[in-house]
């Protein structure tokens, strides 16, 4: 009897075999696509006005690998220009640049992760190649500029505002830091089981000159169906000077909430051991702020250090100079004839600037231009704003559309070409019919 030893490749070498053929045909079948496409072009163009020069080679470097092709050099007779038509019909500067989805991708992954450089890894391990630098993504990224998005109808009588600041380092300047002002817009909450999720949320952060509140109500106003007249404002934040401004700025038009995390987080590093702590806690969970303010003041020359005394002074002054923000706001807006149903307890500030400092603090410190390339793109995938491109072009984050269905003679023409690529080009499937890479690569007929 003839033994025959098989050497069967293990899941990994298949997955990597398979994804780098698929990669091959990507490339030629996008290439195929391309250069008929830059063809029937030339055929409809407009003779008189689009003269045809020469084929200029190009490389686009795509999410399957870099794609060379070759297309026709026009010269606009009208405009008195050069140019390239297969490029301006894809909406696409051709000339040795990133694909759409590469440049979508790298942003992406440069956003939500932990910095340019990984980004970059990050491609090149996946894809197999060197597409982008992180310098490169961290210039696309300055670039862009974010799109808005039309002015979103506000569906109650109420937004809510969380307020709060974040320190960020800064690079070589004169200041150490500074403190960025970031504000969250929602228009209530909404319950799924036990998860709960704030409604049409939406991020302000404060550049320029103008002061954060005048500057935040334009936001409103430019982003929001706003009425100053009509709305009412709930605002959370801690006491720092600049958010209990807001007081002065919007009158009888907001109510100011002190932040109770931060506060109850204070009153507990203070107390904690004093015998009233528990005394202090029921006051402030029943929003009674003269009872806490009594509670407090109990404790005043009883702690163990002058620091502690200064902080619970200086506690217990920022109470008396706003007890109306220890008390419930609901009671507020009643009063005001509003419905408070499903309204909940302010305070989801801490979770959005976890989000920012993920990624603009843990010891790194940014430039001026470069802090605010960070803000623009955070923003614009918390909130799903499109970005406008280095390219020009206008991408959505994928989060935050459906995608456009192509044309449906463009779609049969991909599935021709891919039938002609495929056809007896794959070595592996003249092999024995009963090897494991070739019953493998055979499943993948028709897909």
């Amino acid at each position: 009897m003839q033994n025959h030893t098989t050497k069967y490749p293990n899941l990994k070498q298949l997955e990597l075999l398979v994804w780098r053929i698929c990669q091959l045909f990507f490339i030629e079948i996008m290439k195929r696509i391309l250069e008929d496409l830059d063809a029937q072009i030339a055929q409809e163009r407009d003779t008189q006005r689009f003269r045809m020069k020469e084929k200029s080679p190009t490389v686009i470097n795509s999410l399957f690998g870099a794609i060379p092709i070759k297309r026709n050099y026009y010269f606009d007779q009208k405009a008195h220009e050069s140019v390239y038509l297969l490029d301006r019909y894809l909406e696409f500067e051709g000339r040795n640049a990133l694909s759409p989805l590469v440049e979508e991708v790298a942003l992406a992954l440069a956003i939500n992760g932990p910095s340019y450089r990984k980004a970059a890894e990050t491609l090149e391990k996946f894809l197999g190649y060197r597409v982008i630098s992180h310098e490169a993504i961290r210039q696309h990224l300055m670039a862009s500029e974010v799109l808005q998005k039309a002015r979103e109808t506000v569906h109650s009588p109420v937004l809510f505002v969380e307020v709060d600041g974040l320190y960020i380092k800064h690079q070589r300047q004169s200041k150490r830091g500074k403190e960025e002002k970031i504000a969250v817009v929602h228009q209530g909450w909404e319950t799924n089981g036990k998860r709960v999720r704030l409604k049409h949320k939406r991020h302000f952060v404060h550049d320029g000159e103008q002061p954060f509140w005048e500057a935040f109500e334009k936001f409103l106003m430019d982003e929001f169906d706003y009425d100053p007249t009509k709305h009412k404002l709930v605002i959370n934040g801690d006491g720092a000077k600049w958010i209990t401004a807001c007081r002065e700025y919007f009158k009888e038009r907001a109510f100011y909430c002190m932040h109770r995390f931060h506060l109850a987080r204070e009153i507990r590093r203070l107390c904690r051991k004093h015998p009233r702590y528990r005394q202090m806690q029921k006051a402030l969970e029943a929003y009674d702020s003269q009872r806490l303010l009594t509670e407090l003041n109990s404790a005043v020359g009883t702690l163990q250090t002058a620091e502690q005394e200064a902080r619970l002074e200086q506690l217990i002054q920022q109470i008396e100079k706003h007890p109306q923000a220890v008390e419930d706001y609901r009671q507020w807006l009643q009063e005001q004839g509003i419905d408070t149903t499903g309204m909940r307890p302010m305070g989801s500030a801490e979770s959005t600037m976890h989000v920012f400092a993920r990624r603009l603090k843990q010891g790194r410190s940014w430039s001026e231009k470069g802090v605010r390339a960070m803000m623009r793109g955070l923003v614009a995938c918390l909130d799903n704003l499109g970005l406008k491109t280095l390219f020009g072009r206008v991408e959505a984050w994928p989060t935050s559309r459906e995608e456009d269905n192509p044309p449906k003679c463009y779609a049969e023409k991909v599935t021709k070409t891919f039938e002609q690529v495929a056809r007896d080009n794959i070595p592996y499937l003249k092999n024995k019919a009963n090897l494991p890479v070739y019953r493998a690569l055979k499943g993948l007929v028709g897909f």
